[in-house]
Formats: structure tokens, C-alpha cells, sequence
């Protein structure tokens, strides 16, 4: 009887210490990484909209109202926008600030009654970025709207985790999807009226394209690109993109991710990388869009990172095709930061000011140009070989795979082969919890009669 009191009493600790611990940590990071726009708003007369044609499809690109994937949003916004064939808008239940993940937030171009009365008409193209439902009545204007729009003369367009959202309003019943490797499983029981597909970058369903992890997103996007326009369009955005998996668009066959050991990396990153790195990412007028999903979906995304934005004044910034952005903070007030990011391959000249504001401002953090003498690359290609030696080889390879990207043979991995934080607290917890279990062990159980 006592040898199993003792038993229990080290398990119970070890999960209490251990467990509770990582949880905590856990959890904290995904407020992080979730965290939605809680300043006083800057004055939004300058919000600028990209011009509507008539003779031009619309695509209109869903804003929740708590939070939106990144890659998801921004991404597909931009390939669109880059064929000028399309009349492309970030749109939202209302025009509030709305933040993506990693904390970088949009001025949304037309609220989902604009877009309405605008149009007077479902646009043409409707894109689905992974939305989590975490309140349900700030949540239910999305589904409404999707739903609403639902007309056979509308494409949508799930991207990842999208297909969730897709799901949710029951149009995917009775048909085929794809979604994000690590969480098909779980959809595969939640909505089991649709026929789930693991092997599929993408699934062409009538007007439903679901894609599968967040990279299958630009496959699906360059698939109904040229379906529309022709394969032509849809190869010019990718060689613009210096995008290498062009072939998936042909030929969307793959062999899909699973969890497997090495994903406990990630994991553990989440749950005990307490000190993470605060690093700046540089907002200013006429930054890609694709360039800024690499560094919040790689750095921020990894656990390991805390992503702010900042830019030179409290106004939106403008991107390269019409997004308007609002910074948390700026130069003269942004906190103490281990590196400020910059993203794009001419940015040393298209953001001279805002670098020699920053330069000037006396703050120590070295400027990192992410995409310096990378004109030629695919932009997630030079995060992941800084966060390599940023953080350490398996915290760069899962984001690759999180990312579901494949071309991972050119990559120049360089740095740790594993986090000595992310591994070394849990231990040094579990020798904690060791230690606090001997102490009740000899205190209260050895002199106890049973």
C-alpha cells in the first residue's frame, strides 16, 4: 500500500511541476502569437482602398474579428493582386483594426455590408484563410457571410486550416477537402461529412478549392489563377514569386506529413522556451506582402520568437498592392529589442527613411535584412536559415513542415541541432519535481504507519 502512495505521489508531482509548467507556457505563447489589436486606434482618414473596376472579378479575402492566419491572408491577397486582372480586398464583419497572427494588423478595406451594397452581388471569388472560432457570437458574422455568398457563380477558396472554417458552415458536406496535415485528423472526427483528403496539395470540389498546409495554399491559388486566366498568368506569378513547386499546380499528388518524433521540438519550444527573442519587423510603405509572411510565419509562429511591429509614425502603412497596416509601435517608443527585421530584397532603398530613423534613435538592436542578396529566392527560404542560427536546425526544419513547404534541399541550415532551453527546462523541472517528491516522500509517507 505504501510503495504505491509513494508511486503516485512522484507521478502526480512530476504532472503538477512538469505538465503545469508546460502548459502555462503553452498557453502564453498562443496568446502571444494570437494577440489582437488592443491599442488606441491612429487616425484612419488616410486608409487607402484599391480602386474598383467594373469589368474586373472581385476576390474578396476574410478578416475575422479576433484573429486570422498570416501566410493564409496575406499570400493569396497578393497573388491575386499581382495578375491585375482582379479586384482584390481585404474584407471584415466591420472596419475595425483586425490582426493576423503574430501581431501584425490590418485596416480592412470594406466591411462585409460594404462589400454587399458595392458590389450588389456575391464577388467572384470568395478566399478563406484559417479563422479560429474563439467566441462564437464575435465569430458567427463570417459563417453568415460565407454562407450569404454561397452562390454557384462564387469560387471559394480554403486555405490550410481554412477548409475549418469552410467546414463549419456545412458546405463541404458530402464533398472531398484538404486542410492542414496536423489537424486532419481531428477535423476527420469533428465533420465527418466530408471526405477529407491527406494526399492532396489541393482538392478542386465544383466552386470549392480546399488546400491542404499553408504553402498547398499558393498551388491551390496559382491552380484557379490558371483555370481563369490560363496557365501562362499563373506561371508569371510564380517565377515573380520565385516559387520552386510549381509542378504541385499540375499535379497535386503528394506524400502526405505525419507527427513524428521530431515535432517535439516544436512542442516543446511552445511550452518552455520562457525566454524568447523580441524581435522588430519594419513596417513602411510598399513592403511585400509575401516577404512579411515570412518573417511572422517562421519566427513568431515558432514558439520561440515574439514578432512586433513597428514603423516611423502612427499612420497606416501601405504594401506593395494596397493593404493598409498599423504598427503597435513606433521607433521612438518600441521596447528593447534583440533584432528589428527587415523584410524585402530592395529594402535598403524602398525604406532608406525609416532605416535611418532607426539608426538615429540610438536603440542597439542590430537591423537583420532578411532578404539581402536573396532577389532570386522563394521569401521563406532566408527565414528559415536565420532561425536556424537564431534557435537551432530542428526548430527551422518544423517550420518548414509546419509550413507544409517541400523544397527543402536548398536550404542552408547552419546552427544547434537542438533548443538546450526548450529540452534542458523540462529536465531541470523533472529534477524538481524529483526532489519535491523525495521531500514528501521522507516527510510524510516513510513515518507514516499504514
Amino acid at each position: 500500500m505504501k510503495t504505491v502512495l509513494r508511486i503516485s505521489i512522484y507521478l502526480i508531482v512530476f504532472v503538477v511541476v512538469v505538465g503545469g509548467a508546460g502548459t502555462i507556457g503553452f498557453v502564453n505563447t498562443m496568446n502571444d502569437v494570437m494577440s489582437v489589436y488592443d491599442k488606441a486606434a491612429p487616425a484612419l482618414a488616410n486608409v487607402q482602398v484599391p480602386k474598383y473596376d467594373a469589368n474586373k472579378p472581385t476576390v474578396a479575402v476574410l478578416l475575422a474579428n479576433e484573429s486570422t492566419e498570416v501566410f493564409d491572408f496575406l499570400v493569396p491577397y497578393e497573388m491575386f493582386a499581382m495578375t491585375e486582372a482582379y479586384n482584390v480586398y481585404g474584407v471584415a464583419p466591420d472596419r475595425e483594426i483586425k490582426s493576423l497572427t503574430g501581431g501584425l494588423d490590418v485596416v480592412p478595406h470594406y466591411s462585409f455590408y460594404e462589400m454587399d451594397a458595392m458590389l450588389g452581388k456575391s464577388p467572384d471569388i470568395i478566399v478563406i484563410p484559417f479563422m479560429p472560432i474563439l467566441d462564437e457570437k464575435k465569430y458567427a458574422p463570417v459563417r453568415e457571410w460565407i454562407r450569404k455568398n454561397a452562390s454557384a457563380q462564387t469560387t471559394l477558396l480554403s486555405i490550410c486550416n481554412g477548409a475549418e472554417n469552410l467546414a463549419d458552415t456545412g458546405l463541404l458536406n458530402g464533398k472531398s477537402a484538404a486542410t492542414h496535415w496536423g489537424d486532419i485528423d481531428r477535423l476527420m472526427k469533428q465533420y465527418p461529412e466530408v471526405q477529407w483528403v491527406k494526399d492532396r496539395r489541393f482538392v478542386p470540389q465544383g466552386n470549392i478549392v480546399s488546400s491542404a498546409g499553408l504553402t498547398s495554399g499558393i498551388d491551390a491559388t496559382l491552380y484557379l489563377i490558371s483555370q481563369q486566366l490560363g496557365e501562362d498568368a499563373a506561371k508569371k506569378v510564380a517565377v515573380e514569386m520565385n516559387y520552386p513547386s510549381y509542378d504541385y499546380v499540375k499535379n497535386p499528388q503528394m506524400k502526405p506529413f505525419t507527427a513524428g518524433l521530431g515535432d517535439i521540438t516544436f512542442i516543446l519550444n511552445n511550452a518552455y522556451q520562457w525566454n524568447k527573442v523580441k524581435a522588430g519587423v519594419l513596417l513602411y510603405n510598399g513592403v511585400d506582402e509575401l516577404d512579411l509572411s515570412a518573417a511572422f510565419d517562421t519566427y513568431a509562429a515558432s514558439g520561440t520568437t515574439t514578432t512586433l511591429t513597428v514603423s516611423s509614425s502612427n499612420e497606416p502603412i501601405v504594401t506593395k498592392h494596397g493593404l493598409n497596416l498599423v504598427a503597435r509601435y513606433q521607433i521612438k517608443s518600441v521596447p528593447k529589442l534583440a533584432k528589428m527585421i527587415v523584410v524585402g530584397a530592395e529594402a535598403e532603398s524602398a525604406a532608406v527613411k525609416d532605416i535611418n530613423e532607426w539608426n538615429a534613435s540610438g536603440n542597439s538592436a542590430k537591423l537583420l535584412y532578411l532578404h539581402r542578396e536573396a532577389a532570386d529566392r522563394f521569401a521563406m527560404d532566408p527565414a528559415f536559415e536565420d532561425l536556424a542560427k537564431q534557435e537551432d536546425i530542428g526548430t527551422a526544419k518544423f517550420a518548414a513542415k509546419r509550413l507544409e513547404y517541400r523544397a527543402t534541399d536548398h536550404l542552408r541550415l547552419e546552427g544547434r541541432s537542438f533548443s538546450f532551453e526548450a529540452f534542458g527546462i523540462p529536465v531541470l523541472l523533472g529534477a524538481l519535481s524529483l526532489l519535491i517528491s523525495f521531500f514528501i516522500d521522507q516527510r510524510f509517507i516513510r513515518r507514516k504507519k499504514i
